[in-house]
């Protein structure tokens, strides 16, 4: 016969392991952009909402989550986004607004910093920046000279993502106007197809 206070309880509920993996990586994303790797396997758990077991049994341990986070926040198709005829204006207004009009934009952006000034990162990141971020811009330019391009343009982007991190606000008025003109003519000059001339 079954106990009627057995009725009210509320049966347990079913895992749900792929949300709860994807969880734990968006929580990961999140730690190591505001924390760096010193936040904890606990501290990412916690964000989640998920027993550090988890964190282990999903991704082995911190540095297999760390690049597994990594990957995750720079993903390879973004590119395919990009019109060439409007992307010098489109970035340049983008670089002038506030790093918080677009959160995550920015945490990946502070991941990217924190990993790139850690020496216990330093060396993941650059096999992912190769990978999901130098080599897909490399593509997207394409034409004579690609590689160097590629990197000449992610060290102008990044330089501009700094800059507006340490702003912190959006640009206004002249000042906006100015810094969106010499921008976008930045941007347009190295997205231009290279005639491979020395």
């Amino acid at each position: 016969m079954t106990d009627p206070a057995m009725l009210d309880r509320p049966r347990p509920r079913k895992r749900d392991a792929e949300a709860t993996r994807a969880a734990i990586l968006e929580a990961a994303k999140k730690q190591f952009a505001l924390v760096g790797y010193d936040c904890t396997l606990r501290d990412i758990a916690g964000e989640a909402g998920a027993d550090v077991a988890l964190v282990k049994r999903y991704f082995g341990g911190k540095e297999a989550l760390f690049i597994e986070a990594l990957k995750a926040s720079f993903g390879s198709d973004d590119l395919r986004e990009w019109d060439r005829a409007t992307f010098a204006h489109d970035v340049a207004a983008m670089l002038a607004d506030s790093p918080h009009v677009d959160e995550a934009r920015t945490h990946r952006f502070q991941f990217l910093l924190r990993a790139a000034t850690s020496p216990t990162t330093a060396s993941f990141l650059s096999v992912v920046i190769q990978d999901r971020f130098l080599a897909p811009i490399r593509d997207w330019l394409g034409g004579a000279d690609a590689d160097a391009r590629a990197r000449v343009f992610a060290a102008c982007y990044i330089g501009f993502l700094v800059e507006r991190l340490i702003r912190g606000v959006a640009l206004q008025g002249r000042d906006r106007e100015v810094f969106i003109d010499q921008v976008s003519a930045v941007f347009a000059t190295l997205i231009a197809p290279s005639d491979g001339a020395a």
